[in-house]
């Protein structure tokens, strides 16, 4: 509640700044701008994360936290470097040290900052890379959202909506919503990659070193990016893009591709297990091992007896891919046996409610 409070209260102080900043009007015209790039991004994240969905809460309070927690964080500090830099160095001076120093190690630490708290706290919901990619990502897109909302304002205020080839609102948006839209998630899954390296591995000088190497990419790739737009020129940012932002965002989706294969591996491996210790039906196997087959399955069952039928098998293929999951990098019997009668109360569950009409 102390948390839900604070969040609450970070909306607040971030919206009240955009009011005074840009105006109600601009606000608006940015708020409705600023949800046309969102929703892509927030729904291939809740793509890559089909194995073993994160509970819905956790998604939602890593998008608010991005949008206010960490964009208020942001605010407050990279102002204040701002001002200092006009003091130290002169009228414009600040800007140039906020954007390329202040922005990209402070922003990218506040979007951090939910990730490893799940990590630290939250560890039944952090199993790997794929994990730390999805929270990052959605941390990134609740603060991209709430800086969109900002710079669409802001420009809509100084050009209006403007056209293809000219100031205003429509360009900034195929900058920022058609060209970039995967910007900051893609420097926070960086950090999301080595936080998701180290719940994977048992030696101590990898969950030290893989987020903090994470971090620094975050921060490096950030720092190039915010420096091509505030001090190149035209070609500089072009450069930037194709020739490091776009082959990275390339690398991270083969990544991607990599682990969601390594995670049907895994609960593919750890299937014929579980039909020996009784918990699944070795009829199954095929249906469990396969995100088409699990999702025509959910369908079909929530046809016949209803959504909440429908729900109940889901909830049942999750639990049996968190045992998987947990039974491949731990060994904790007490937490097992947990989860293992978690995968024999949800299928009891599942087959009931399949069975009403």
């Amino acid at each position: 509640m102390v948390g839900l409070i604070l969040l609450s209260m970070a909306g607040i102080g971030v919206f009240a700044y955009l009011t005074a900043s840009v105006g109600v009007v601009a606000e608006l015209v940015g708020l409705a701008v600023a949800l046309l790039p969102v929703g892509p991004v927030v729904a291939a994240f809740l793509w890559i994360d089909r194995w073993e969905p994160e509970p819905a809460r956790l998604l939602w309070l890593a998008f608010v936290w991005g949008a206010c927690g960490a964009t208020l964080t942001a605010l407050l500090i990279n102002n204040t470097a701002e001002v200092v830099g006009d003091l130290l160095l002169g009228k414009g001076g600040g800007n140039t040290v906020a954007a390329v120093a202040s922005a990209p190690l402070i922003e990218e630490a506040a979007k951090a900052a939910f990730v490893l708290g799940v990590y630290l706290w939250k560890r039944q919901e952090f199993n790997g890379v794929v994990d730390g990619i999805v929270y990052a990502g959605m941390c990134a897109a609740g603060f991209a959202f709430t800086e969109n909302i900002y710079y669409f304002g802001r420009i809509f205020g100084e050009h209006g909506f403007g056209t293809v080839d000219s100031a205003g609102v429509i360009a900034a948006f195929i900058l920022r919503g058609v060209m970039s839209p995967f910007t900051h998630p893609l420097f926070t899954v960086m950090t999301g990659i080595g936080i998701g390296v180290a719940a994977g591995t048992s030696k101590n000088w990898v969950k030290v070193a893989a987020p903090l190497g994470g971090y620094l990419g975050a921060v490096v790739l950030h720092a190039l990016w915010n420096s091509a737009a505030t001090l190149g020129t035209a070609t500089t940012f072009l450069n930037v893009y194709f020739l490091i932002m776009l082959p990275v965002f390339i690398g991270a989706g083969v990544l991607v591709n990599w682990a969601r294969k390594r995670e049907q591996k895994i609960i593919a491996g750890a299937l014929p297990r579980m039909v020996g210790d009784g918990l699944i039906a070795g009829s199954e196997i095929d249906v469990l091992s396969n995100l088409k087959r699990r999702r025509q399955w959910r369908k079909k069952v929530a046809r016949k007896s209803g959504p909440d039928a429908g729900r109940a098998v889901a909830d049942y293929q999750t639990a049996v891919s968190e045992l998987a999951f947990y039974r491949n990098s731990h060994d904790d019997g007490h937490v097992e046996q947990l989860l293992m009668q978690a995968v024999r109360v949800s299928r009891a569950t599942a087959v009931s409610a399949a069975k009403r009409q």
